[in-house]
């Protein structure tokens, strides 16, 4: 018994040893990481900030991989603000919203130097000190505002309304500019804006398959990720422009000891500022009384150097849509006060825009024929590169909720090209109290519970009377099995006395019934039948694009074909054995388009209709075609068409007979497009290509090129049923 208990005594001494040593040792590891994160935080001041090196590459990864070793095996000792916070985490971040404790306010706006100068005239007026006015560039990039209380950066949140906003902290903290902890604890509210470089965007904008629009768009999806990991890979930058802080010992006289205070605590302030004084000397002095870079004029340069900052914009590596000017004097920004809307105390200037400025009435939500919801913002009608134009996309929730769109907001539109006109950015926030704008989860048509498939919302029922619609008039469309007798009206009509529920229901038509409605007399119901028979001889790959697998197109269904995918049957051995990889070593078809592809095929209800359609006479196999070699007269040419023509109903024909020889098809008008085919009616294309300098052909001189070149074109054609 008494070993017993010296063996227990000896285990208890042992288990006390063994504490105090790990306590020593863990002493001695959070000072290791008190250590590094100090030396990391002013390695990363020195090269986001100051824009020096006074370290290497290596003894850096070397010191952040020893950190990461340290917190991963010990996650008690990794901190809020620890460097190691700036790679992100993939676990899903929420958006909750979150009031603002500061005024987060939009600006009044001019656009002439005059009214800058009327401006200040009438802020001259309602105090006795002479003004000084500071000019800063206004970046086009996601406005946020950073809380940090006793020095550490609890909070990242959106502008939102004004007064509530979201919480994307964990995104925002994967920015190397923006500091995690002060060097001193202090409670401040600080406003800036997230932007990316211009170089980078279109670095990335290149990777994508689906570009953005500009960098303030990718910018405002990357801050909205659900994941910080994702966010992390994007190069975002900031710049601060406003600091509140807290406390009595934190007192300023004006703006530019805030500024430069700001920049003392490690944010990144824009030294292309300007201060304007009634002298020059008296603005050097201010300026000289802190340790900011910048322009000093007397008051009568102001035009100028709002001159020299709009010609210089292209220069800069960062977007900017205009310049604020601000009031400098901390007690005079407290006399002129504010309105509910904006400050009194300073102003923005806009630049000229290639867009148009509109605003919101009401947003309604469509649906397709992939069921798919689309919000429409009903606009003020405003024109935009000559049309007048009041419905405008808003793609889908996420894009929604980077804008932070509201009904009632004023928003900047642009019509790029031929594209459908979609909003820029919000540029005045609506005095409504309107929140940002949720999609419905009922659908608009059907009522049936709506799902959200990545950043889509759809509605999952089939038999939508809008889906039907949609497959229907996608199915009869020109470039799809071309039954022009089948036009929206028609189907209308056709769903209404219920002659057809889906697309195989085309192929049996009770055309006595239809007889008795007004409008279809013989010649016309003759006419439809003959198109719907004509159809019946469309190749599978006219057969296969019908179909409307979602994001597969003319030139997939082509790529298919080419690699050997020359039946439907071919297709169903891929399906069967969910074979995504021998799709996606295609070249030109991604890990999404095989996934479109396989599901879709494999679907019970696309299967019974392939089925249907089959028994009723459409080909499910492509039937061979001559051979013999077209002359490649096209080869390194880029064509675009525009315009309706004799010899190529559809015009897609037409591009057929380009590509068949050598040449590549383009949908717009850029300075790589060579060559323009002009039909009958062609507009906004024709004017650009011969702006650009491109070479515009005619359809009789194609028909020329094409016939001199390559005989056997119009038998093949003719063979496949796609000419006339």
């Amino acid at each position: 018994m008494e070993t017993i208990k010296n063996l227990y005594l000896l285990w208890n001494i042992y288990e006390l040893c063994c504490k105090i040593l790990a306590m020593n040792n863990k002493e001695k590891l959070l000072e290791e990481v008190k250590d590094i994160s100090s030396k990391i935080r002013a390695y990363q001041k020195a090269y986001y900030i100051d824009s020096s090196s006074i370290v290497s590459d290596r003894e850096y990864d070397r010191l952040f991989d020893r950190l990461t070793l340290i917190e991963k095996e010990n996650p008690d000792l990794k901190a809020s603000d620890s460097p190691t916070q700036r790679v992100g985490s993939d676990l899903d971040s929420t958006f909750d919203e979150v009031e603002h404790t500061i005024p987060v306010l939009s600006l009044n706006k001019a656009y002439s130097g005059e009214e800058i100068i009327s401006w200040i005239n009438k802020s001259q007026i309602k105090q006795i000190a002479e003004l000084n006015i500071v000019l800063e560039q206004k970046i086009d990039g996601i406005s946020i505002v950073l809380y940090y209380e006793k020095g550490i950066l609890i909070r990242a949140v959106t502008r939102g309304n004004g007064t509530i906003g979201n919480d994307v902290t964990n995104n925002v903290k994967t920015i190397k500019e923006v500091p995690l902890k002060l060097p001193e604890a202090v409670d401040v509210a600080v406003r800036g804006e997230i932007y990316l470089g211009k170089s980078e965007f279109e670095k990335i904008n290149k990777t994508l398959e689906q570009p953005f629009a500009n960098p303030r768009n990718l910018c405002a999806g990357t801050i909205r990720r659900k994941k910080s990991s994702e966010s992390a890979k994007i190069p975002l930058n900031m710049f601060i422009y406003e600091g509140f802080f807290e406390g009595d010992e934190y007192t300023f006289n004006s703006h530019v000891e805030i500024l430069a205070k700001l920049k003392s605590l490690g944010f990144r302030i824009n030294p292309s500022i300007a201060i304007f004084s009634q002298t020059k000397e008296a603005a050097k002095t201010l300026l000289e009384s802190t340790n900011l870079e910048g322009h000093v004029a007397p008051f009568d340069e102001l035009y100028s150097e709002i001159k020299k900052q709009t010609e210089n914009r292209d220069a800069l590596d960062y977007e900017i849509d205009g310049l604020v000017a601000k009031v400098n004097e901390i007690n005079v920004r407290e006399i002129l006060g504010y309105t509910v809307h904006h400050p009194r105390w300073a102003i923005a200037y806009k630049f000229e825009s290639p867009f148009s400025q509109s605003v919101v009435e009401s947003i309604d939500v469509q649906v397709g024929r992939t069921g798919r919801l689309t919000p429409v913002a009903r606009i003020t009608p405003v024109l935009i590169g000559g049309s007048t134009v009041s419905n405008v996309t808003l793609h889908n929730q996420q894009y929604i909720d980077e804008l932070e769109l509201a009904i009632g907001d004023g928003v900047e539109v642009c019509k790029r090209g031929d594209v459908i006109p979609a909003v820029e950015k919000v540029v005045e926030k609506n005095e409504l109290g309107q929140v940002t704008y949720k999609m419905p989860t009922k659908c608009p048509v059907c009522n049936s519970s709506v799902e959200v498939i990545g950043s889509h919302t759809f509605c999952p029922n089939e038999y939508c009377p809008k889906q039907i619609f949609g497959r229907l008039e996608f199915f009869a469309a020109k470039s799809q099995m071309d039954i022009d007798t089948l036009g929206p009206k028609t189907i209308e009509v056709l769903l209404k006395l219920e002659l057809v529920k889906d697309v195989q229901d085309i192929y049996n038509i009770d055309f006595e019934k239809l007889s008795y409605e007004k409008g279809f007399g013989e010649k016309k119901i003759n006419a439809i039948i003959k198109a719907i028979e004509k159809s019946k001889t469309q190749p599978f790959s006219r057969v296969l694009t019908s179909l409307g697998i979602p994001e597969v197109g003319k030139k997939i269904v082509d790529t298919l074909v080419k690699n050997g995918f020359i039946s439907i049957e071919k297709l169903y051995e891929l399906v069967d054995n969910k074979n995504y990889e021998s799709l996606c070593a295609i070249d030109s078809i991604a890990e999404k388009t095989s996934h479109n592809i396989i599901d879709t095929l494999d679907d019970k209800v696309m299967r019974d209709r392939i089925k249907a359609l089959r028994a009723c006479g459409l080909n499910m196999e492509e039937r061979e075609i001559s051979t013999q070699e077209f002359d490649q007269i096209f080869t390194d040419q880029a064509w675009a068409v525009t315009g309706s023509f004799e010899n190529f109903n559809p015009r897609s024909n037409a591009l057929e007979e380009i590509e068949k020889r050598g040449g590549r098809t383009v949908s717009s008008i850029s300075s790589k497009t060579t060559h323009l085919l002009l039909g009958k009616g062609g507009g906004s294309k024709k004017t650009k290509a011969q702006n650009l300098g491109i070479t515009i052909v005619e359809e009789n001189e194609f028909m020329n090129l094409i016939e001199n070149k390559g005989s056997n074109t119009k038998e093949i054609l003719f063979e496949q049923g796609e000419l006339f």
